[in-house]
């Protein structure tokens, strides 16, 4: 892929929640980040600092513009929304931890599961829809910004999204990655298609932890 015709892209996933250490499904649920996670958001602006960004976007839920407003703080980026980085969708799932899902809704805890593309649990998103909604928003983003590099901060599950564009993994197969909170993620995006430059880099985590009194 040439360089002029992609636009580089760093795809961080918003702090930890106290949801997230519930393993509670969150979706479109407004949840806030904890202490860890604004720990966490400000260790990802001291991970940028090397790094220039023409353009800052943000998924507009709390959790994830947060996290993109600690870590473009001190550059003199303004973050923008874009609402095509928000999470999925989960219907009648969100708000639910697993336990919740397998004793009140058996049936769709096997398609959850199973990763039915065509589910939305009842009221949401399918799996299908959602994938099609995040790679549309970030490659318009990309054509936007053609030979640029931007920071974009969203979610989970549209990273899982992305890093199965870049691999061309199929949407069935099981999550057999990490993604972890506030890791940044390094994708090329242009006419010649999605390239994972770098996964889950998670060394301005490990350098924050190591500098924190005792």
């Amino acid at each position: 892929m040439e360089t002029r015709n992609s636009t580089r892209i760093c795809i961080v996933r918003h702090g930890e929640t106290d949801w997230n250490v519930e393993k509670r499904i969150q979706g479109h649920i407004d949840v806030p980040l904890n202490a860890t996670g604004e720990a966490q958001a400000r260790a990802t602006a001291a991970g940028l600092t090397e790094w220039q960004f023409a353009a800052a976007y943000s998924s507009d839920l709390i959790r994830a513009w947060r996290t993109a407003e600690i870590a473009t703080a001190e550059r003199g980026l303004a973050v923008r929304p874009a609402s095509g980085l928000r999470e999925r969708h989960y219907g009648v799932l969100q708000g639910l931890t697993a336990d919740d899902i397998r004793a009140g809704h058996p049936g769709d805890f096997e398609r959850y599961l199973a990763r039915d593309p065509d589910c939305g649990f009842e009221t949401g998103e399918s799996l299908a829809a959602f994938a099609a909604r995040v790679v549309s928003a970030i490659e318009a983003l990309a054509l936007a910004h053609r030979g640029q590099q931007l920071l974009l901060v969203s979610h989970g599950g549209v990273l899982d999204i992305c890093y199965r564009q870049a691999t061309g993994r199929g949407l069935r197969p099981p999550r057999d990655f990490p993604i972890p909170n506030a890791a940044l993620n390094w994708f090329e995006v242009g006419v010649g298609g999605w390239r994972l430059i770098e996964w889950a880099d998670r060394r301005h985590l490990v350098r924050a932890l190591e500098d924190s009194p005792e």
